[in-house]
């Protein structure tokens, strides 16, 4: 159901449209559920509004305790949401329940977060007291994605409740099942309409972007998407926090063991088959490991192919992008060294590919591929592939592989993106936040900065009353 069942304030499901999934594993039948309507997405607007205040008014204490029983909800609904997770994205089983434990850690980590969120002191006349606070923006509509469905919404959710906001969720329409068992698992730790789920496509997520009672979007998806939202808020004056796409380069520098290099390479760029907003999405390796590096690569490549356990893509129709973006660099002049055609069969599986002798002008280099593509362009010099790893309209992330601290730091400088990792291409310490650059976004996305994208500052002022006589 598209608004959750506990809500008893909200109507019955209205309308005819629906969403079907498929399994992309096997193409055989996820299910079929239905997508909210206009009025039920005004209703559950108002709503929100409406409890907001009394939410605003718990204490952070009680608000973290909340949060503490949704992640003993999501702990003992773990495996059914993990398993639901995988049938309807093609996530790995192992990913998919990884996913749900981080999503549990962050719940319990803004819980803890949020009683000690706290303001500043300010200097100012001996007799006088100078301070803030932070206070709730209000209704939160928060907008997610399929590929860590359930991960990347608890910690939207969780900061925005901690917070003091009122939430209204839509998940991704390629995982609404996930999204609608989430919504279940979580809303009966909190008051009636402080949580909503609704399910549906993107008219109703345009519908949510539009509403002028509205306070602050959240929004993790495409950097199209992203900008129709950011559009929007300028007409409904809402707060908006951005994760957008990514087109993230990794640098391989001279001086690297191409083997250890193209592991990397292959780890960033096929993980839950390159479905991942810090995939690695064009490769610079400079020219003296270039030929061991890229014959790793394949092999790389080669034997997650060879595996019978490679991951699908979400959907065909998430294939056929990933493939015509493919075929046009072939036909561009790239030369394919492992993969990059559709196999026979069911579901929606597309291999791990590795593309050399690829160029600036091709959609695979200059655009977010999202698939288990890796395309590489040899350079003759570290300086010339940071040039090219720093071009772009995107800015998200970026990975150097180096043995020199110079290279590395001179990286860091240079590119203009959200987060660099150096020697690593996933990784990081607990509650790592970035500011994303470019058409990748804008805001912090997580961490305990997060919290101060979901409130508002206040700045007090108290003076002394003057004396008499």
């Amino acid at each position: 159901m598209p608004i959750n069942s506990q809500t008893p304030t909200m109507p019955d499901v209205l309308g005819d449209e629906s969403i079907t999934i498929v399994d992309p594993r096997d193409g055989s039948a996820v299910g079929t559920l239905p997508c909210a309507v206009r009025e039920q997405v005004s209703l559950a607007v108002a709503l929100s509004r409406s409890v907001q205040p009394e939410w605003a008014a718990t204490s952070p204490a009680e608000r973290g305790s909340a949060l503490r029983r949704a992640a003993a909800a999501l702990r003992d609904g773990a495996r059914e949401l993990a398993d639901l997770n995988t049938r309807e994205t093609g996530k790995p089983p192992e990913d998919a329940l990884g996913g749900v434990e981080a999503a549990i850690s962050t719940l319990e980590q803004y819980a803890e977060l949020g009683p000690v969120h706290r303001g500043l002191s300010l200097r100012g006349a001996v007799t006088a007291t100078d301070y803030t606070v932070a206070e709730p923006r209000g209704v939160a509509v928060l907008l997610t994605p399929w590929n860590d469905p359930v991960a990347v919404a608890a910690g939207l959710i969780g900061a925005a409740l901690v917070t003091g906001n009122t939430v209204i969720h839509k998940p991704s329409e390629r995982c609404p099942h996930v999204g609608e068992l989430l919504g279940r698992l979580l809303q009966p730790a909190f008051p009636d309409g402080v949580l909503v789920t609704l399910t549906g496509g993107a008219a109703v997520g345009q519908q949510l972007t539009t509403e002028t009672d509205v306070d602050v979007v959240a929004h993790v998806g495409s950097s199209d998407t992203g900008a129709r939202i950011a559009r929007a808020a300028v007409l409904t004056d809402a707060h908006v926090i951005r994760e957008n796409g990514g087109n993230d380069p990794l640098i391989v520098d001279a001086d690297v063991d191409p083997v250890w290099a193209a592991g990397q390479a292959a780890l960033g760029a096929f993980a839950n088959a390159g479905q991942i907003c810090t995939s690695v999405e064009r490769i610079y390796v400079c020219r003296p490991i270039a030929e061991p590096f890229l014959a790793a690569l394949a092999a790389e490549a080669r034997s997650r192919n060879a595996s019978g356990s490679f991951p699908p893509l979400v959907d065909r129709r998430m294939r056929d992008v990933v493939e015509g973006q493919v075929g046009e660099a072939l036909e561009q002049g790239a030369v394919c060294l492992e993969g990059g055609a559709v196999p026979d069969g069911p579901g929606a599986h597309y291999p791990a590919t590795v593309l050399s002798e690829c160029t600036g002008t091709m959609t695979v280099m200059t655009e977010e591929t999202f698939g288990p593509v890796a395309p590489v362009t040899v350079v003759d010099s570290f300086d010339d592939a940071l040039r090219l790893a720093a071009a772009g309209p995107y800015g998200l992330a970026a990975s150097v592989l180096t043995g020199s601290i110079a290279h590395a730091q001179q990286a860091v400088a240079g590119l203009p993106v959200g987060t660099v990792k150096v020697n690593a291409v996933f990784g990081g310490a607990p509650g790592g936040s970035a500011q994303p650059r470019g058409i990748s976004g804008a805001g912090f996305g997580y961490g305990p900065e997060l919290l101060d994208e979901f409130s508002l500052v206040k700045v007090v002022h108290i003076s002394a009353p003057p004396q008499e006589g």
